[in-house]
């Protein structure tokens, strides 16, 4: 008899399929088509940060720079399994980012799963921010960094598995060790866009999410199991900040962090709940909740007058940690 030809197990947003044979393929188009708008009071360029594994960030930064600029780190969404700075969504709003809270943008690559799985991609993550203090020691410094950052005033950002980044990057650098790894860089605060956080027991915002949902459960659950280590359940450590088997944090001295939910996301609870115990541990951390919105809606559409409020309430936020002295 003759053998069937593989079929599709996995698929996501049409960009990766997994065959059951095991072959993986992937488009080269985004699953966001849309447009790149570039009024031009923005550059940008790719770097290449880690040879090894052939990771490039984008960098972006205002074309008429009068002082020293933050650096804003922005790692971009997709379950840990899509997405790159080189998609039009991820430029526009890198663009608004920059324009917009005078900051010179960073937008890292990472390495993707089911290929490599975490934590590769959170591995690279820190390499790109051991790449930041190499260019700030001095190392073959990139000339927009060298001229134009303040690498004293730096906030790292992600939304979705960026924002899972996010999390594991406080864990990481979350103490005096930790800090004097990555001097002089000095990492004042953290956004947490809708973190990409799981769990075995589903918390009410998942089991209630709708079918039709920009991220639903089926597509939550598909992006844990494509990106977890085998056998892992979803309580592992990197996917669930208080699983049983997750270190305590406690210990952590976490720098001033946002965490924004939308109210209409299916991780709207397991957000809430993440900044709520942190608070209760006596950690720097507040909550913004946006009305009617679901996940992603900065980058679906970066010029709403939601993602413009997020926008004003990211510059305050820049602003209030930069200031912080030590």
């Amino acid at each position: 008899m003759a053998t069937p030809p593989p079929q599709i197990v996995e698929e996501c947003r049409g960009v990766l399929s997994v065959y059951s044979d095991g072959t993986i393929v992937r488009s080269a188009n985004p699953s966001f088509p849309v447009s790149v708008r570039d009024d031009g009071l923005v550059e940008w360029k790719d770097v290449l940060f880690d040879p090894i594994n052939n990771l490039s960030l984008r960098l972006y930064k205002p074309r008429h720079i009068t002082s020293k600029l933050p650096i804003f780190f922005y790692f971009h969404g997709g379950g840990y399994c899509i997405g790159s700075r080189t998609w039009p969504n991820c430029q526009n709003y890198c663009f608004r980012l920059a324009s917009e809270l005078s900051a010179i943008v960073i937008a890292p690559d990472y390495r993707l799963a089911p290929e490599h799985r975490l934590p590769a991609a959170i591995e690279d993550s820190i390499t790109c921010l051991l790449w930041l203090q190499s260019q700030a020691a001095g190392f073959n410094s990139d000339p927009w960094l060298s001229e134009s950052a303040d690498f004293s005033r730096v906030v790292i950002s992600g939304d979705s598995a960026g924002g899972n980044i996010a999390h594991h990057l406080a864990v990481r650098f979350g103490s005096a060790s930790g800090r004097a790894e990555l001097e002089p860089v000095r990492i004042k605060g953290y956004v947490q866009l809708m973190p990409f956080f799981g769990g075995v027991e589903r918390t009410r915002s998942e089991a209630e999410c709708p079918k039709e949902a920009f991220l639903n459960l089926e597509l939550n659950d598909r992006y844990w199991r494509l990106s977890l280590p085998l056998g892992a359940n979803f309580d592992h450590p990197f996917a669930n900040p208080f699983g049983q088997d997750t270190p305590g944090l406690e210990p952590v001295e976490f720098e001033p962090t946002l965490v924004v939910v939308g109210e209409c996301d299916l991780l709207t609870d397991r957000s809430v709940d993440y900044a709520c115990r942190l608070k209760q541990m006596g950690k720097p951390v507040e909550v913004a909740k946006f009305k009617d919105q679901q996940h992603g809606f900065f980058t679906i559409n970066p010029w709403s007058e939601s993602s413009a409020e997020l926008m004003r309430m990211l510059r305050r936020f820049v602003e209030e940690v930069g200031a912080r002295s030590g």
